[in-house]
């Protein structure tokens, strides 16, 4: 990767990693999760949109609706009102590592739905150590009782439907562009939104910090976020842009700690260990050492939240859209 790609790469694992805390300072102003969601989609379609139709890629969304409603309640909307909720109950970065949880359940996915072949042993002892580290957050490091067991709880099944998101993307979504994808996807979760939204306005006119924290979150989280994920794929391959989803998690930690006053225990760095770690060899089939050719084949892309996406819709689905657009022009991926 050039001087470029890295300063991108790292300008993104920033923005992703940022989510959950402008998440959290918009709860504490008393903003509803609906309207976080809402006006987080809405200002990124507004920002994705505009820039696929000047790159002339609306063309495919027709004939792909269906997927888009099926994406916008199971791959955006559901996860990010579930991590809204539950973060509520519990810290921005303890809701960022369990997010990086995605990759477990896209390789869960793949091997019991369709039996890929890359499910080798180190894949499944990636999905144990993974497993472990949620339990030892969730057992050991939320607190809070039943409250945070809960919305830990809704964080880990908001990275499952990131996972669903990765395997309905690479096999349902066809002739469409990533970026008018995710745009319409945005745009439909805002429109599903809406009333929610409207009935859990606040009586109050927000303040200053949490004004800011939803615009952050859909111009820079979202819009932005996403454009800089496309240049990386564009330019380095799906591969290596979803490394963010290792780094992010490093970043909401740092933003918890110094911003937040959030704590950092040894459970903590253990859980958060556990849970990259498995993840990495759910993913790819191999520890983080060992050159890919020794693994015998291509990485698999992991997942993020874009929350923004997505996250992030998140980096497997955008990388398997990627592939998938090279591959009907006769491009290897």
């Amino acid at each position: 990767m050039s001087r470029r790609s890295w300063l991108l790469l790292g300008l993104l694992s920033a923005l992703w990693g940022a989510s959950y805390l402008f998440i959290k300072v918009a709860l504490e102003d008393d903003m509803a999760p609906t309207v976080i969601v809402f006006v987080r989609t809405a200002l990124a379609a507004l920002v994705l949109l505009p820039l696929a139709a000047r790159a002339g890629a609306l063309g495919g969304l027709r004939a792909n609706l269906v997927p888009i409603l099926v994406l916008a309640v199971v791959q955006m909307g559901g996860p990010l009102l579930l991590i809204a909720l539950g973060e509520r109950e519990i810290t921005s970065s303890l809701t960022g590592i369990l997010v990086a949880t995605a990759p477990i359940f896209t390789f869960l996915l793949a091997f019991t739905l369709d039996g890929e072949e890359r499910a080798s042993g180190l894949s499944l002892a990636g999905v144990v150590i993974g497993i472990a580290g949620v339990a030892m957050l969730l057992g050991v490091d939320a607190g809070g009782g039943a409250a945070a067991l809960a919305g830990g709880l809704m964080v880990v099944l908001a990275s499952f439907g990131y996972g669903v998101g990765a395997w309905f993307v690479k096999r349902r979504v066809r002739d469409v562009q990533p970026m008018a994808m995710v745009g319409a996807t945005t745009a439909t979760v805002a429109v599903l939104m809406a009333p929610f939204a409207a009935l859990a306005a606040p009586s109050h006119a927000p303040g200053l910090a949490a004004t800011g924290s939803l615009a952050a979150l859909g111009v820079l989280c979202t819009g932005l976020a996403f454009v800089i994920f496309y240049s990386l794929v564009s330019s380095d391959g799906p591969a290596k842009a979803s490394l963010v989803g290792y780094i992010a998690p490093g970043f909401s930690i740092f933003y918890g700690i110094t911003l937040l006053d959030e704590s950092f225990t040894v459970a903590t760095a253990a859980g958060l260990f556990l849970i990259l770690g498995g993840s990495w060899l759910a993913a790819e089939g191999r520890p983080p050492w060992v050159a890919r050719s020794a693994a015998g084949g291509e990485l698999a892309a992991g997942g993020v939240d874009v929350a923004a996406a997505g996250e992030t819709h998140r980096a497997a689905d955008a990388a398997s859209l990627e592939n998938g657009a090279k591959r009907r022009d006769g491009v290897a991926a």
